[in-house]
């Protein structure tokens, strides 16, 4: 056993893996070539409780440790299909974590247990099309008018968008007072005015990403997450779990392109030896392997502080950061050691290389995490958490 993970955790991960073997593994290429992960296996993964895993168990949640959700990322990576895996999590951790945090129990009841039960699928909407990364420059509003708020805006490069059961959006309910004047909002499907268009994407091709277009969309009051004027503080919080969870799924599709790769060498010959006898190639694996196992050792480091209740924004924006830009880098390596059969769609590099690419874009660009960081180690900015 590891410092991090027990026994409960190891049994747990070959639990989950034979899960993912079983139910997953064979729809994949279907899920790829369709864009549409069918709903039975949302199902599925609630009935296992692999949604709850750090939900309250008031809810229907375990009330885990955060390494349960790291194996569970990481075993994500293994079934090669990060649209997959990004249509779990997304679902896990970036919908339902504002629901866990900032929702009412009214709103918990109807909407974080069929969640967690795989009955419902959320999303997260907060970059828009002419915002990105710009947060604060979010142009979507929430105009109070008695009992309920009218919605107005869009987003984009919403995971889980076009099939979304529940979306949850942050909106300027004050327009005026810049990050001070956002809100969250809980918006349910059959709300009159929601619109999503499907996005045509590189790669991640099994997930649906969406624009999502709201006109004069009327929400209850009730369905405001926490406190008005609080959106961007919440949002800020979550982040440190965002960009670490991207951060271990760049080190969990390293070690499995790794693993392929190393195990492709050993079995193809060239020039009378196999292909892990090159010292050129065995050297680039060595340094792969190394770099891989560093970062590895950091995210896990950082996931215990994360536990232990310390704000790790600093941390989590270099693991995402630096994690990606090594997957990106170890998957274009692997890929050239496969020679041209790296470039077929019959082999699993093709598809990891596009995948891979989206690391350091979504969740934060590689640009702007430089800059978060450059402001606390250079600025001395400090990052504070939001009050509970």
């Amino acid at each position: 056993m590891s410092r991090y993970f027990t026994e409960e955790h190891e049994l747990f991960r070959k639990s989950f893996q034979e899960f993912l073997q079983k139910e997953v593994v064979p729809h994949v290429d279907k899920w790829e070539e369709t864009g549409t992960i069918e709903r039975f296996i949302w199902k599925k993964f609630g009935e296992m409780g692999y949604f709850g895993l750090n939900q309250p168990e008031e809810y229907g949640g375990m009330a885990l440790d955060l390494f349960y959700t790291i194996i569970f990322l990481e075993e994500l990576q293994k079934v090669n299909s990060g649209g997959f895996a990004a249509a779990m999590w997304a679902h896990a951790y970036l919908a339902m974590t504002h629901l866990k945090v900032e929702a009412s129990h009214e709103l918990k009841e109807k909407y974080l247990t069929p969640a967690i039960e795989g009955e419902m699928i959320g999303c997260l909407g907060i970059s828009e099309p002419f915002g990105g990364s710009d947060v604060a420059g979010m142009k979507t509003t929430a105009v109070k008018k008695g009992d309920h708020y009218v919605i107005n805006g869009s987003k984009t490069f919403i995971t889980n968008g076009v099939y979304a059961d529940f979306y949850v959006v942050a909106a300027k309910t004050d327009p005026d007072k810049g990050n001070k004047g956002m809100s969250m909002f809980l918006l349910d499907k059959e709300f009159a005015g929601i619109s999503a268009n499907k996005l045509n994407k590189l790669g991640w091709r099994a997930s649906d990403t969406a624009e999502l277009a709201f006109d004069n969309v009327i929400v209850p009051v009730e369905n405001l997450l926490g406190e008005e004027g609080m959106g961007f503080n919440y949002i800020m919080q979550h982040f440190a779990l965002e960009r670490l969870i991207m951060g271990v799924n760049a080190h969990a599709r390293s070690e499995f392109a790794l693993e392929y790769t190393m195990g492709y060498m050993q079995e193809r010959e060239a020039f009378g030896r196999s292909l892990d006898k090159f010292q050129a190639l065995r050297h680039t694996v060595a340094e792969m392997v190394s770099e891989v196992e560093v970062i590895k050792e950091f995210n896990y480091a950082t996931t215990q502080r994360l536990n232990d209740g310390e704000y790790v924004v600093k941390e989590a924006s270099m693991s995402k950061l630096l994690a990606t830009k090594i997957s990106d880098e170890v998957m274009y390596k692997c890929l050239q050691m496969l020679g041209g059969y790296g470039y077929m769609e019959d082999y699993p590099l093709a598809r990891m290389f596009r995948d891979s690419r989206l690391g350091p874009i979504g969740g934060g660009t590689s640009e702007i995490l430089k800059e978060i960081i450059a402001k606390m180690v250079i600025d001395k900015k400090e990052y504070k958490p939001a009050a509970k």
